[in-house]
This record gives structure tokens, sequence and C-alpha cells, in this order.
């Protein structure tokens, strides 16, 4: 009963969340109603005209930008939402990596304070009770598995797995890998055969 309530608990999460997000409302100076400076970019959605400065030729605009917002699962922070359809995973991503926060889902391990589709590596841990729950059917992926991993904007990137090896629980040299600019993730857990050995599976961004 314990397993399916954490189960169906993590699920129901994680078909709740669409990446809560607040606006951020900031005035910028531009010409003929263009928006400029870099704090703005490609992060617009919705600009309005709300002042005209007919002597300056300048109007003065409110960009309507996305910023993320803290949710929580179970009084612990969260960062995304990760899916694993071939081995029906759906978990809350918590902020950080506690023996309490791994008791209640998987989280971030590296790095400090990351954030989720972001370029570079992410490493996300869970631990494997071997009862299904977490990352228990981990050793099931294959090469070309999709995992949907969705931050706290609400945009889902699906990586596919590319890499399964095992590792010493003290071997962390694929963690700061280079991955050219991409976005990647690496799923950590323990082996069944052993508490000191690592399941790694390594994905990048389809």
């Amino acid at each position: 009963f314990k397993n399916y309530s954490i189960t169906k608990g993590a699920s129901e999460y994680v078909e709740s969340f669409v990446g809560e997000v607040e606006t951020d409302n900031r005035n910028v100076i531009g010409t003929e109603g263009n928006i400029v400076g870099s704090d703005v970019e490609n992060k617009t959605e919705n600009v309005d005209i709300s002042e005209v400065d007919v002597s300056s030729g300048n109007t003065t605009t409110q960009a309507t930008t996305p910023a993320k917002k803290k949710t929580q699962y179970k009084g612990f922070d969260t960062v995304g939402t990760i899916q694993i359809p071939s081995i029906n995973v759906n978990y809350p991503v918590l902020a950080k990596t506690t023996k309490k926060s791994l008791e209640t889902s998987v989280a971030v391990l590296y790095p400090d304070n990351a954030e989720l589709n972001q370029e570079g590596n992410v490493v996300i841990v869970g631990h494997n009770y071997r009862n299904g729950t977490f990352f228990s059917n981990n050793k099931k992926l294959k090469i070309g598995d999709k995992i949907n991993i969705t931050d706290l904007y609400g945009k889902k990137i699906t990586y596919v797995i590319y890499n399964i090896f095992e590792a010493n629980q003290n071997d962390t040299s694929f963690y700061n890998r280079d991955t050219n600019g991409k976005k990647e993730i690496t799923l950590s857990t323990c082996t069944d055969a052993s508490n000191d050995m690592r399941l790694i599976v390594e994905a990048k961004e389809q």
C-alpha cells in the first residue's frame, strides 16, 4: 500500500504540473515601440505600450516575461518533473539531495542549484528499493528509450538514452562532462547487486 501511495501521489503531481510561473513586469525604454535591453531578449511574451513621450519620440513599453516560481512536493522544493514512459516513471524532481528528500522522490545531485533543461549535464538520483518505486526499474532501460523532463517554466524536453553503464559510488568523473553546449541528463541509482555500485544512464536532448 505504501508503494502504491508513493507512486499515485507522484503521478498526480506530475499530471497536474504545468510549470507554475509568475509574470515579471519590467519597463524598458525603446524607440518606435521596440524593446531594448538584454534583460528581456527573447523571453518577452506580451508587450503593452503604456506611455509615449511625444517630445523625444521614445516609447515606454512594459514587457511581461516569464519567471520561475517555487513549487513544492510534500514540503520539498521542486525543479520540475521526470517521465520515463518505457518503465512508467512519473516523479517530481526535488531541488536538493538529502536523506529525507530521497525517501520522498528523485532529486538533483549535480550541479548545486541546478535548473532543468539547461545546457550541460544535470545528474538526477533516486533510490533503487527493488520494489518498482523511484529508479528501481532503471535496469530495464535501453539505448534509445526516451526521458521527458519538464522544467519550472513549463517547457518539456525529450532526452534520448545513448549510454548505460555501471560505476563505483565514488566515481563522479562523468558528472562534469563536455556536452558541446547541448542539454544532457544523467540518472543514477544503486544496482540490484550492490549498494556500493551505481547504474548510470546518460541521455541527450532529442
